[in-house]
């Protein structure tokens, strides 16, 4: 006898291959993943990619771990980063990620994702591998590379000076300056220096400035 497929499964984030492989004993596995669907213990993210349904499974689903399956090479970065480090204090529901081919966006039934496009040189700096258990992690930028790429690829475009730039932080992302002021200087320096941006240039004086205040 055949048992549950949440048992033969053991993480709440799988592929078709998996599911299908798990399937193999049935005469025809396709059918029987319909039925799954239609009975709500299987629920398709995207094509390809399952969680389980609600009720089914000894894990929720991480949809931490989905944002770097759905659409990639990519990790989370962005708002939803710096909410995870704390830096924004209201709650962030679209997961924002970098990646390195074109800017989409995947609304599924666990939510938006979204992905915006950097170039290589700067994608490969400032990743963590977070993990939830012993056998599952997700990729996500630091808190100093999160707000690099938020500057530079977020709105504000208009910003010209310190000033400015000081208001966007703590008024539009609401960051806290004294959270912004014990930042890694060294690391935004180094990740806003691969995209050449003028507004990263002004985010690195901002920083050098405050930190020389503090003494």
């Amino acid at each position: 006898m055949n048992q549950p497929i949440w048992i033969s499964i053991q993480t709440p984030e799988f592929d078709y291959q998996m599911l299908m492989h798990t399937l193999r004993d049935y005469a025809k596995p396709r059918d029987r993943v319909t039925t799954l669907l239609k009975q709500g213990v299987v629920r398709r993210v995207k094509k390809g990619l399952y969680v389980f349904g609600e009720g089914y499974g000894s894990k929720p689903a991480s949809r931490e771990i989905l944002s770097n399956l759905i659409y990639g090479p990519s990790y989370v970065s962005l708002e939803y980063a710096l909410q995870i480090h704390g830096l924004i204090p209201e709650r962030v529901t679209a997961i924002t990620s970098t990646c390195l081919g074109s800017s989409r966006s995947f609304e599924t039934p666990l939510g938006l994702f979204t992905y915006h496009s950097v170039p290589a040189k700067a994608f490969y700096l400032g990743i963590e591998r977070i993990k939830i258990d012993k056998e599952r992690s997700y990729l996500m930028a630091d808190a100093e590379k999160a707000l690099v790429d938020k500057i530079k690829l977020g709105h504000g475009n208009s910003i010209q000076n310190q000033g400015e730039m000081r208001d966007y932080i703590t008024q539009n992302l609401r960051i806290e300056w004294e959270a912004f002021l014990e930042m890694d200087f060294m690391k935004i320096e180094k990740y806003s220096a691969v995209f050449d941006s003028f507004k990263l240039k002004i985010l690195v004086n901002l920083l050098r400035r405050g930190k020389k205040n503090m003494r």
